[in-house]
């Protein structure tokens, strides 16, 4: 139904064959996007590179948004090589553990800080440093959970901050509309990925979901990449500043 042939597409996230990002950047290929793939660190790498190969990725670059310079860097390397962009996608979050276990009233400063740096500031750090890379428009995608507008066992911490990084998106889109630059958030509903493992009682989570949403069914990795494929396309074009939800119904239901 539509295409991305000769797109340039940067995709941030990616940890392993289970990763949202991961499911994203196989579906922005199989519509014909070039890929540039991040790992975190050395560490990641021999996870990540594998998979960036498989998608014929012509850029592979170590990223950890905390460290000064590292987000500038990758995106000279992507104006240096392709000269400009179409789609960015960021999929990243962090919580420290402590923090992210504990109540919501109870959480540091400095463990909140660092949650609103990597999941909310580092994705509004991407968009300015893609805006002079997309010349004719492009597409900005972010992830993010339910917890965000309604209070989830266990997501703690996180759902102030994915509520930042909502608000972020409209804003953002509100002021790049008229470059032609779209902002996103996409968000499924629980998924088995490494970041969620760090959530207390993820796997009860899982079960309460699929019981809960209509289809029955919990979202895949593969089903939120065809929702950010399609964002990425041309058919898209008039669609900007949405949360959207990709999770069987699972947001619908009381």
């Amino acid at each position: 139904m539509f295409s991305l042939e000769g797109r340039k597409a940067l995709v941030v996230g990616i940890a392993n064959e289970h990763s949202i990002a991961w499911g994203c950047a196989k579906a922005l290929r199989a519509q014909g996007a070039e890929i540039a793939v991040t790992y975190l660190n050395e560490k990641a790498e021999p996870h990540v590179r594998p998979l960036a190969e498989e998608l014929g990725a012509e850029i592979v670059l170590p990223l950890d948004v905390g460290r000064e310079g590292a987000l500038e860097a990758v995106f000279d390397e992507i104006g240096s090589r392709w000269g400009r962009l179409d789609t960015l996608l960021h999929s990243i979050a962090f919580a420290p553990r402590d923090d992210l276990h504990g109540r919501v009233i109870d959480c540091s400063a400095e463990g909140f800080k660092m949650a609103m740096d990597v999941s909310v500031h580092s994705f509004l750090r991407m968009i300015r440093l893609a805006e002079p890379l997309m010349h004719e428009g492009g597409t900005c995608l972010t992830v993010s959970f339910f917890g965000s507008v309604r209070v989830v066992r266990d997501y703690n911490m996180m759902g102030p901050v994915k509520a930042a990084l909502e608000s972020a998106v409209r804003y953002a889109a509100a002021e790049l509309g008229d470059k032609g630059i779209s902002v996103h958030a996409l968000s499924p509903g629980p998924l088995k990925t490494r970041a969620a493992s760090g959530i207390s009682h993820f796997d009860e989570m899982l079960n309460a979901a699929a019981g809960r949403a209509p289809m029955h069914v919990l979202a895949s990795i593969e089903d939120v990449g065809a929702m950010a494929a399609f964002l990425a396309s041309d058919e898209a074009r008039n669609l900007t500043g949405g949360v959207h939800d990709i999770d069987g119904g699972y947001s619908i239901t009381a």
